[in-house]
């Protein structure tokens, strides 16, 4: 097992806090995730021979999200609700 860290970028609410959890968990390998929304995070752990941190970066992508973008300069708006 692995864990990767990431930062997540446009999340605004319970509800993308949701999403992106979703996202993750439905990529096989993932076991566990937990993902806040202060500040805006994830940390998954996963087996390493079934996914990637690629493949997770990709389905929080795909749910919406910056993924590791300096939440400074982000320019991420709306997330689920916006």
């Amino acid at each position: 097992m692995r864990t990767e860290t990431m930062t997540i970028a446009g999340m605004t609410c319970g509800g993308c806090v949701s999403n992106v959890t979703k996202a993750l968990n439905a990529i096989g390998g993932v076991k566990d995730v937990v993902v806040t929304l202060k500040p805006g995070g994830a940390r998954i752990e996963f087996d390493e021979s079934a996914t990637s941190p690629a493949q997770l970066r990709a389905a929080v992508q795909h749910a919406g999200y910056d993924v590791n973008a300096d939440t400074e300069k982000s320019q991420a708006t709306g997330g689920c609700c916006g």
